[in-house]
């Protein structure tokens, strides 16, 4: 609905008559920008849109002022460019072992969920990085669906924002269900790195290093925790999930990617080294990330009123930005609805506005994990083209599910088939 809105109006700023606030879609680029990077000072991750998400990510690096900005100084130098490239050898070898144990699905015929799948495959890479090794297979199994169930319960609540918490609505209890089945993973993992301290560099250990003594220091890396795991972990399963239908819609993308990994990693496994030359698999990755933004809205409230492009925007009015609108205006991009990683092609993002593709969030709020996403999506697509050809079974055509973040409302059952060398 919100896509089809900036659609009809081009781009420009719609009022839309959601509650006692006034509420505003902000689509066209230029404003995503001003609000993004321009005045994003003003523009607060706050209020009736963002209250659902702050009972799963209570105060973290996921919001606003004093708060946002220690966690965020704490965690921005675990996220840089070049500390996740030293952890690419590590990764890889991860995901090559992790890749191996789907070799059962080929050998029996069965297929699986491919959610649940990408979910894991996602977890053991990132649980080092994250962890240090101290979240077990297990734990990490747990909160995968956990998540999931989260993100799916809150949709009652995004489109009823207005509604006070006192007035059940469905899925509450499933959210809260879901937020204890978390805690009762992370909670026990601070109370003992707090308790027993010990040096590290991952993200877990440097946030538990950082926050000793602080008097609420276990609730703070609890929310820091939960809301990294769902922006580096939660957010790239779901993002791959994705990939497999559009896979199979569009033959001739999965031909030349499958064609990439082969001539590029062969037989495998897949190293940090091939990376450079996957090109055309980092162009089907940021053309799904086009079409199926994980975070496909970003709510704000403007602190104080505001003018923007000669529209005014009141103070405490909520703001909604959402990729997945701004990623299908007709202005900038050509057949938006149709799934073309030409689209991403060297030298056509410098053609392009800035803010008419931002699956990440932008300005000093731009998502942490995003470098994390770039290293660990492609090894995981590569090392699993490299072993298998992926056939969808069943289901389709697979919609959004009105959930916190951007997955399918249906099942995506794979099925995989071992690849023999010349069969391609």
């Amino acid at each position: 609905m919100l896509a089809e809105l900036g659609r009809q109006a081009s781009g420009e700023i719609v009022r839309l008559p959601a509650g006692p606030s006034p509420v505003y879609l902000f689509s066209h680029p230029d404003d995503v920008q001003h609000v993004l990077r321009g005045n994003w000072e003003n523009y607060r991750r706050q209020g009736m849109f963002w209250r659902p998400l702050q009972r799963l990510l209570g105060e973290s690096v996921l919001n606003d002022g004093a708060v946002w900005q220690s966690s965020r100084d704490i965690l921005q130098p675990l996220f840089t460019a070049r500390y996740v490239t030293t952890l690419a050898g590590e990764m890889a070898a991860t995901v090559d072992e992790r890749i191996g144990e789907l070799e059962g699905y080929a050998e029996s015929g069965h297929s699986f969920d491919a959610g649940e799948e990408m979910a894991d495959i996602v977890n053991e890479t990132v649980i080092k990085v994250l962890f240090g090794g101290r979240l077990s297979r297990e734990a990490g199994r747990r909160l995968s669906p956990a998540y999931d169930r989260a993100a799916r319960s809150i949709a009652f609540r995004l489109f009823m924002p207005f509604m006070p918490y006192s007035v059940r609505l469905p899925g509450d209890r499933a959210f809260m269900d879901a937020v204890e089945a978390i805690d009762d993973v992370v909670l026990p993992m601070v109370r003992g790195a707090l308790a027993h301290p010990r040096p590290g560099r991952d993200v877990f250990s440097v946030l538990c290093q950082a926050r000793q003594g602080q008097g609420n220091e276990e609730r703070q890396i609890r929310d820091d925790v939960v809301s990294v795991y769902g922006a580096a972990a939660e957010s790239t399963a779901t993002t791959l999930t994705w990939l497999w239908p559009l896979l199979d819609a569009h033959p001739q993308v999965a031909a030349r990617l499958s064609a990439e990994v082969e001539h590029v990693v062969g037989t495998g496994p897949v190293l940090p080294s091939h990376l450079p030359e996957l090109r055309y698999t980092k162009m089907v990755l940021q053309e799904l990330m086009r079409v199926r933004p994980a975070g496909w809205l970003f709510p704000r409230v403007a602190e104080r009123e505001d003018l923007v492009r000669g529209v005014p925007i009141e103070a405490g009015a909520q703001v909604l930005i959402t990729p997945y609108a701004t990623h299908r205006l007709d202005e900038f991009w050509d057949r938006p609805e149709d799934f073309d990683p030409e689209r991403f092609s060297p030298g056509e993002q410098e053609r392009r506005h800035r803010y008419a593709y931002f699956p990440f969030g932008g300005g000093p709020h731009q998502c942490l994990g995003r470098h994390l996403f770039h290293m660990a999506a492609p090894l995981i697509v590569a090392a699993i083209l490299s072993r298998f050809r992926p056939v969808l079974r069943g289901g389709g055509p697979f919609t959004p599910a009105p959930a916190g973040s951007l997955r399918p409302r249906e099942k995506v059952e794979l099925g995989l088939l071992p690849i023999r060398r010349g069969e391609r």
